[in-house]
Order: structure tokens, then sequence, then C-alpha cells
């Protein structure tokens, strides 16, 4: 039985390390599943790409679409156009998407018109923001999706409402924790920690790509002087994201202590993330690595698809106001963040349990 694996961008990458890992292991004792990685090319150049396959030890892709950029319904439509040509030259048993990139829902419509099923990992999450196009895109795939495999309860829920039955959901836990916990003993500093001069606990860790944090200019330099403020003269480390980069040359003045670096390979990054005081962010998975290595997050958002990293983790919600930053930041500084746990299942086994329900799923 072969199974195509999608990866598309940056989020995808450390999502299906695990998978790839649990399918070499049940295969070298004779398991029944074998899969082709397929690469879309969403995410094409080395630092949001490459450099994630070299550390993560995730094989040269099978398939790359190279699909290149383009906006949104460019990136879909070619998505679409090249998976469907691939799958009738030579045809897959079930299409294994992850995540809630373009690359995820292109794929998985693909594979649907041609009959062929398809299985989600974290589906059913939802942050309630059809402003975001990761929304629309985890709408859509959970709609035609045949297997649910999710992160928490909170994502089952989701599921159940919208009418799926249990029989179809699989909970199994978080396949980007599988990848972090697997690291942790290899993080390593960038190699700009001792030219910035920075200290564990003694720096703040910023990444922003979110349209409504980041498209409109002026409304942007507030959010980053906001930062500087409430940050109190801490060395800010901000990876600059490609989308965040255009918007950001129109800021004419940074806050003094922010230090522009380019976006980081994995293991840097979590270095980052790990040594932090805090990280201050609008995107949804570094919530959960936070959550993980304890580290207090502040989510420039007013929705999350990860709830339990706000119930049960050390994330909070702080919006997109940025007055709502210093209150919260004080609370930082006089030690009043909350200690916060790891969610069920979020235990570095995920990728096993999602190896032995496909098994159960497609050769019984």
């Amino acid at each position: 039985m072969l199974i195509d694996i999608i990866a598309g961008a940056r989020p995808n990458f450390m999502k299906i390390a695990p998978i790839i890992r649990a399918l070499k292991l049940r295969q070298a004792v004779g398991g029944p599943l074998r899969y082709r990685l397929v690469h879309t090319g969403q995410h094409y150049d080395a630092r949001m790409s490459g450099d994630f396959f070299d550390q993560l030890g995730i094989p040269a892709p099978d398939v790359n679409l190279e699909v290149g950029s383009g906006s949104q319904a460019e990136q879909t439509a070619a998505i679409m156009v090249r998976y469907e040509k691939l799958l009738l030259e030579a045809r897959s048993d079930l299409c294994l998407v992850v995540g809630d990139v373009t690359s995820t829902m292109a794929c998985t419509i693909a594979a649907q018109k041609l009959c062929i099923p398809v299985a989600h990992v974290e589906g059913g999450i939802r942050s309630g923001d059809w402003t975001m196009p990761e929304e629309i895109n985890r709408m859509v795939t959970d709609a035609i999706t045949n297997w649910f495999f999710t992160t928490s309860e909170v994502a089952n829920n989701n599921l159940r409402r919208s009418g799926v039955s249990d029989d179809r959901i699989f909970f199994v836990g978080n396949t980007m924790i599988d990848t972090l916990l697997a690291n942790l003993p290899r993080l390593r500093r960038p190699g700009f920690w001792d030219q910035l001069g920075l200290q564990a606990g003694g720096y703040f860790v910023v990444t922003l790509h979110r349209p409504a944090n980041v498209d409109d200019g002026a409304a942007f330099a507030r959010l980053l002087a906001a930062i500087g403020e409430g940050t109190r003269g801490l060395p800010v480390v901000f990876p600059v994201h490609p989308r965040t980069a255009k918007t950001l040359s129109e800021v004419h003045r940074l806050p003094e202590n922010f230090r522009l670096v380019e976006p980081q390979p994995y293991l840097e990054f979590n270095y980052l993330v790990q040594q932090a005081k805090a990280v201050i962010t609008d995107s949804g998975g570094i919530t959960e690595e936070a959550t993980v290595m304890g580290v207090p997050c502040l989510t420039l958002r007013d929705t999350t698809e990860r709830p339990e990293t706000v119930a049960i983790g050390t994330n909070e919600l702080i919006g997109t106001n940025p007055a709502a930053l210093k209150p919260a930041l004080d609370r930082l500084f006089a030690g009043q963040w909350k200690r916060g746990g790891i969610p069920e299942m979020w235990d570095g086994r995920t990728g096993e349990r999602i190896v032995r329900e496909l098994e159960m799923l497609l050769c019984r």
C-alpha cells in the first residue's frame, strides 16, 4: 500500500518527520506500508525548506512539484494540476496531508476528485477567524477528508459538531512535538549568539507574519514600538519572515533593542525559543513548542486554533491592540506568568500511533 505524504511549507516539515521515521521503523520489520514524499514546492528557498529537510533527517522528496511563488489562487491551481498529473501517472492508495497550508487543501481536493482517500494530520483545529487563509484551508480540507488524526479533544469536538463520526477520528497527539522532543538534545546556538551578546533568559524572540499585524505599515510600526517599550531594553531577536520583510522596509525607525536576523533553521530557532525570557508571536505552531519548553508566550492575535496552549500551556492571547502588550509584559517581569503544563498525548509518540492506525485502516 502506497501513501503519498504531502509537504509544501515550513510548518509541514516538522510534522511529517516523525511519520516518516515511524514508517521506516515498521518497514524494517516487514510493515506493509510504503510512502512517496511529495514536496509541492510551496516554500522553495533553502531557508524555508532545504535547511529543515537536512536538520530533521527528512529524505529527499521522491517528487517535487516545483510550484514556486504566486498568489494563493495561483499556487492552489498549480499544485492541483501537477499533483493530479502525478496521480494519473502513478496512483497512490492514500493521500496524507498535514497542517493547514495551501498544499494541504490543494492536494486533498486533487486526490478526492480521483477517488483517492485522504487522511488529515492535525484535523479539526479551528480559530473561527475566516480572514485567515489557513482557516479556509482547514475547513475545506476537513469537509472532504476521510480520516482525521487529531491533537486535542477540542479538535475532536469541532469535528463531531460538523457531523464527523467517531470512527473517523483518531486522537493521537501532536507530531510537531514528536519532532521537538526528539531534537531537544541537538538544539544549538545560532552563529550570531555571541555577536549580539545574548544570555539565557535575557532576551525576547519575536515572530510576526499575519496580515492583521504586518500588512499596514503604520499599524506595524506602532506594534513594534509597543514591543520595544514593553521589553524594557532587553534584546528583541526578530527573525524576519519573507512576508514581513516588505512592510518592515517601510518602517523608518525600529526600537533600539531590536535585532533583525534571517529566518533561522529548526535547531537554531528552537534554541532561541528555549533560552528566551519569552516569545512574542502571531504563529500557532510556536505556541505549541513554547508550551512544551515551558517558555512564556504572548500571542498577538484575537483568536487561536490551539486553545489548549492557553488553557493548559504557557500561552496567552494578547490581541492585536499594541496597548495590551505593556500590562502583559509587566506581569511577566513581575514573575506573575503562569507555569503551564503539557497537553495530553504530546509525548513524542504520535508518529507511531498514526502509522499503527494507518495499518489498521488500509490493510485490515
